[in-house]
């Protein structure tokens, strides 16, 4: 990032180590180095994965800036899923040949001697990282002119941030990785019952599309949750949600943002946690949340999806809520490590998925005990697009 070399690094996003070892998937490890200078393009399916791979490769030639392309470990790396693939020749349209020429040429060469990396003292060391700031400006208008191309392209678009739900919303979720299926498919149901909700998905995360963000959120918002597949301890909220509170707090400071559903003309801010390690989070997780932001006060920390009997920050749900496609038929098969369960199950989802007008959808549970333990095939197969990044449960 230091000498603006075009990179992109694809990377499932996992735990850190704590207080033990996992292996599983949620944001702190990206999180982590949010602050190197990398840009940061957060998929949340398969089919955004493999596409994003390729509009990152054209946004870091086209910006010289590094990007970090993440999604979500185990629950995005390992699912498998209906996809359209790219062919060869869409990625050759998609990046010039010009711009892979014009990275060459900035390779390390004694046919070209160029000296980098030297040391710097006071004197101009500063300046030398604020020279950096007008690649950084540019890189949300690269990232949108690439996704634009891209729809041009193959007709899957993408936003840098999407909005979805009840254009005058009160209740709103600001989420970003494969969290934001199972809000959007939720919030279709609640809106049909009548509800005010939305979600603003986040797939650009560094450097944060601010302006993009602020035109997302209605005005007419009187809570925005923004929740966070990560934890840092001692700090004052989550990554995500002390991002999205600076872009509101000093938009309205300014005077650029006013909200029509509060008295202090700026909507109630709350964060909270979810999925760490890959711990499910669900349609009826997602109406617990939203049947909180109703509340008069809701609470301004908060987790889901587990039980937290120490400090008392979990919501209530109630797990019975089922919010799935009728159509979609899942199935649960139990194994033995090395017994061939998990690889049989892989090839029915190739083969049903193969079949015109219908989509499939696995994912398997199992860990580093390898051999012996047990594992757990989770298949989807149905006549619409599958967007449940959850197990299968009924």
């Amino acid at each position: 990032a230091g000498e603006l070399t075009s990179t992109v690094l694809h990377v499932a996003a996992r735990s850190l180590a704590a207080q033990g070892l996992s292996i599983y998937g949620d944001h702190q490890d990206v999180m982590a180095v949010r602050q190197t200078g990398f840009a940061m393009l957060s998929s949340s399916s398969v089919q955004e994965a493999h596409d994003t791979a390729a509009i990152a490769q054209l946004a870091t030639l086209r910006s010289r800036v590094p990007f970090v392309h993440f999604f979500d470990g185990f629950r995005t790396s390992h699912e498998e899923n209906s996809v359209e693939l790219l062919t060869d020749d869409q990625l050759r349209t998609l990046v010039p040949e010009s711009l892979v020429r014009a990275h060459r040429r900035r390779a390390l060469s004694p046919e070209h001697p160029y000296i980098r990396g030297t040391a710097q003292n006071p004197d101009i060391y500063f300046q030398g990282r604020e020279a950096a700031n007008p690649y950084y400006l540019e890189v949300p208008g690269v990232v949108q002119t690439a996704m634009d191309e891209f729809a041009a392209l193959t007709g899957r678009g993408y936003r840098l941030v999407e909005y979805h739900g009840d254009p005058e919303a009160d209740r709103v979720v600001v989420i970003m990785g494969s969290g934001a299926q199972t809000v959007r498919s939720t919030i279709d149901h609640l809106v049909a019952r009548g509800e005010k909700v939305g979600v603003v998905q986040l797939r650009l995360y560094r450097p944060l599309p601010v302006e993009q963000v602020l035109a997302a959120i209605p005005a007419s918002a009187r809570v925005v949750a923004v929740l966070d597949r990560t934890k840092e301890p001692g700090s004052g909220g989550e990554p995500l949600f002390l991002d999205i509170a600076a872009a509101i707090g000093e938009a309205h400071a300014a005077g650029r943002r006013v909200s029509t559903s509060s008295t202090s003309g700026m909507p109630l801010l709350v964060g909270g946690r979810y999925g760490l390690s890959s711990k499910e989070f669900t349609p009826a997780m997602v109406v617990g949340i939203f049947d909180e932001l109703a509340l008069p006060s809701p609470r301004p920390r908060f987790t889901i999806g587990i039980n937290d009997d120490v400090t008392m920050l979990s919501l209530p749900y109630d797990p019975s809520i089922d919010l799935e496609d009728p159509a979609t038929l899942r199935a649960v098969f139990y194994g033995l490590g090395s017994d061939g369960t998990v690889g049989a199950n892989k090839n029915t989802v190739k083969i049903l998925g193969a079949i015109d007008d219908t989509y499939a959808q696995g994912y398997y549970v199992y860990d580093s005990k390898k051999s012996g333990s047990r594992t757990v095939s989770h298949l989807r197969f149905g006549p619409h697009p599958i967007e449940a990044p959850y197990l299968v449960s009924q």
